[in-house]
């Protein structure tokens, strides 16, 4: 797996086992003085203003601010609260036995180069309140500047979610330690961490059921292919849906399992059982499911509707011993119906599903809000309610799978955000799975391809889903040369 990503208590339980083999206060110092190392390597003589809160998340930056010194940085310092742990109180004699100041309150801050926040780290239980969220609202106003140690306070690290819906600081890097944590890739996290480093204070890491995508969790796809091969070799891949009005959404999947390699594309459109040509793309075939089956994958969904057509089209594919990857309409018709849920678990082959927050939150019977404030644990739970893989789609989208393994996508971009991307990702499932990579590495593979897709498109804005894929394929092309 990539980058592992660990919960706040496993992060407790490393912790603890480290310290039993250090001098007390060491993981603190070595803390310190890695955010020390970081704002040094970005600027030389910097003025900084270190803002500490009472727990050890301040002792780092109190140990900090005494390397910055030692450097020969110009640093003030300011606790919001006395140090109230052990290693936070010996840590502020040293800075203030070294001459250092200590401020209680925050003054006029324009004039600083950097501004680090120590104010609480991954145990917030609380949301921020008093002076601590009034610091946080100056911080993040001048966000390209601050540095936050550890979590961007208010965070919750093991979410991404804010703490008691009060938004906190929000940061342009983040330097965190022993390991990387799961808030600050997805969900609110991904806005107010910025760049992240992690330092794992010369701590081995520990195993986890979690991770950060990355392409050596595909390797399998970044295979060349073999010169003696044809369309045969990479399978057949039917999209079902494009009720009418929305044909687009079955045309955007199709197109996108073309690019992605698959060997030969059928659409059926439920909805325009006449259309028999896309102009744009005329090498996808028309046909009836009945007429096709059995193809290496179904991708069944995009633009479905809800009718008893699409209800019957959903009743066939799951009826088919035939890889599904299913989004949309056929996550929305499962939910409402008790019997489709179940022939989703009686199906004989891998299931992919790739929900939004409402259409995961519909299938969990709860509120998209409830889905979002912990996207983890929605993915992780679906996945196994469903024995299905999961991609809960959105800022860090999640991988699950029924086994309890999971991974955040750290592609992808606000780009993403618009009409007929999630079809496009469902076709390049589809078209990985047909060239017969295995679901759960088909879909690993083309969640990043997707975001990375997004991101060499290298604007916020302007990028429509028809052209996702082509993108992405240049972008495993050059994986496979690499």
């Amino acid at each position: 797996m990539g980058t592992p990503l660990y919960t706040v208590s496993a992060l407790r339980q490393i912790e603890s086992s480290a310290q039993a083999n250090l001098p007390a206060g060491e993981l603190m110092r070595r803390a310190g003085a890695a955010a020390a190392r970081l704002i040094h390597g970005r600027q030389r003589d910097a003025r900084v203003l270190i803002v500490c809160g009472p727990g050890n998340n301040g002792g780092d930056g109190y140990v900090c601010g005494a390397e910055l010194r030692a450097l020969g940085h110009r640093v003030a310092l300011v606790a919001l609260a006395p140090p109230a742990t052990d290693d936070a109180r010996a840590a502020a004699r040293r800075w203030a036995d070294g001459g250092g100041a200590t401020l209680a309150a925050l003054s006029d801050d324009e004039g600083f180069d950097v501004i680090v926040d120590a104010m609480f780290g991954i145990g917030m239980t609380r949301p921020l309140a008093g002076p601590f969220l009034d610091a946080a609202r100056r911080m993040s106003a001048q966000r390209a500047r601050v540095i936050a140690i550890d979590v961007p306070s208010g965070l919750d690290a093991d979410r991404g979610a804010w703490v008691g819906d009060v938004p906190g600081v929000h940061a342009s890097a983040t330097m965190t330690f022993l390991g990387a944590k799961p808030g600050l890739y997805t969900h609110d996290g991904t806005d107010a961490a910025g760049r992240v480093t992690i330092d794992m204070l010369g701590v081995e890491p520990a195993p986890s059921p979690g991770a950060l995508l990355d392409p050596a969790d595909f390797a399998p796809v970044r295979a060349p292919r073999a010169r003696n091969s044809h369309k045969g070799t990479y399978g057949n891949v039917l999209v079902v849906g494009g009720h009418v009005g929305m044909v687009g959404a079955a045309l955007i999947s199709a197109r996108a399992a073309l690019r992605l390699g698959a060997g030969r594309v059928y659409v059926d459109c439920i909805g325009v059982p006449d259309l028999r040509l896309d102009p744009v793309q005329p090498e996808l075939m028309f046909r009836r499911s009945s007429e096709v089956v059995p193809v290496d994958a179904i991708v069944i969904g995009c633009g479905l509707g809800a009718d008893e057509g699409a209800a019957a089209a959903l009743r066939f594919a799951l009826l088919q011993p035939t890889p599904l990857v299913l989004d949309a309409d056929a996550l929305n018709r499962i939910a409402a119906d008790g019997a489709l849920q179940q022939a989703l678990l009686n199906h004989r082959a891998a299931r992919v599903l790739t929900p939004h927050p409402l259409e995961a939150a519909r299938l969990l019977g709860r509120g998209a809000r409830d889905v979002q404030s912990d996207r983890i644990g929605a993915a992780v739970e679906l996945a196994q309610r469903l024995a299905s893989i999961v991609v809960l789609k959105g800022a860090g989208t999640v991988i699950a799978e029924p086994d309890g393994r999971w991974w955040i996508n750290p592609t992808g971009s606000p780009a993403l955000a618009t009409a007929g991307t999630g079809d496009a990702l469902a076709g390049m499932i589809g078209a990985l799975i047909a060239q017969g990579f295995a679901a759960d590495v088909a879909t690993r593979a083309a969640a990043w391809l997707h975001g990375a897709a997004a991101d060499e498109f290298g604007a916020d804005v302007g990028l429509v889903a028809g052209e996702i894929a082509p993108i992405a394929a240049r972008i495993l092309a050059r994986l496979r040369r690499g």
